[in-house]
């Protein structure tokens, strides 16, 4: 599979025009910054993440479920390009998906029904950036959405890849999905760096489905937002942390963890238990250890 370059976070959305039967949106993004006066939000509880977790549970895929991820691949028989790689990200709970279509963003509602294999895209929105990238398949990609009428899936190499069909049975897009699941939980630091951490308090929960994370960096708490990186299959980035404003003692530790935070990459499980944070030099920037049981 060929890698991906972009980094997915929820459009905020400034304006809405209607043109015709076309929806155009505006939207803004902020670079990462260390806000103040955190909250803990009180409605969340640790998360129990599964043993072994899988991209979709067979359960799951018996349903015919469409949720999470994806990386466009092909469009119309052809390598999706884009000046940013394309992608979807669908949010079964809203009945939403979101993304981008290689150069302007793009989000619209759907629907499926797995018992027919309908799948349906409708008040499709984009932005009207204009994009230079030759070769690109950006206009291909809306038009393939609003083709869509079926879906099918497929396992191969361990890579879970959908199949949406228009109403001729042709096959218009190719999308791959992209796990992280083995992140959800709630993690102590062991490391930062080459330097062990011996203080329990420094601990975060991460929420991969809300695409959020909150915790303690061992004096003040913290929230903030998990952004998936599509160029690689374990390409991730922390942004938008917010502390509260306690004084601690140990300053320079808090420091070192948020800085270290901002600086991740990338994230591998060495376990089921443990997992490591790499910067974009692939150097080791955290360790994490799950502090919370497993599921069966």
């Amino acid at each position: 599979m060929k890698k991906r370059n972009i980094i997915w976070a929820l459009p905020a959305l400034l304006a809405l025009t209607t043109l015709g039967s076309c929806s155009i949106v505006q939207n803004a993004t902020g670079g990462k910054k260390v806000k103040q006066e955190a909250t803990l939000p009180q409605d969340r509880e640790a998360i129990v993440a599964k043993a072994n977790p899988q991209v979709y549970t067979s359960e799951e895929l018996k349903k015919g479920i469409v949720k999470g991820d994806w990386a466009i691949e092909t469009v119309n028989g052809k390598e999706a390009v884009g000046e940013k790689s394309p992608f979807l990200k669908f949010v079964p709970s809203e009945g939403r998906v979101y993304g981008s279509n290689g150069c302007n963003v793009i989000n619209a509602t759907y629907s499926y029904n797995p018992a027919d294999s309908v799948l349906r895209f409708s008040n499709i929105a984009s932005t009207m950036m204009a994009c230079e990238k030759e070769g690109l398949t950006d206009y291909e990609i809306n038009v393939a959405l609003d083709a869509t009428r079926t879906y099918t899936w497929s396992l191969a190499d361990s890579n879970y890849l959908l199949y949406l069909y228009d109403e001729t049975g042709k096959e218009v897009m190719t999308l791959m999905h992209q796990n992280f699941q083995f992140l959800n939980g709630t993690w102590r630091v062991a490391r930062i760096g080459s330097e062990k951490i011996d203080n329990p308090d420094m601990k975060m929960v991460i929420d991969v489905d809300e695409g959020r994370l909150h915790g303690n960096t061992g004096c003040n708490i913290f929230n903030g937002t998990m952004e998936i990186d599509m160029e690689g299959a374990n390409s991730i980035g922390f942004s938008g942390i917010a502390l509260t404003r306690m004084a601690c003692p140990d300053m320079k530790g808090e420091t070192a963890f948020i800085v270290a935070l901002e600086e991740v990459a990338a994230a591998r499980p060495v376990s089921a238990t443990e997992v490591i944070l790499y910067d974009t030099n692939h150097e080791e920037v955290m360790r994490l250890v799950r502090t919370t049981a497993t599921a069966d």
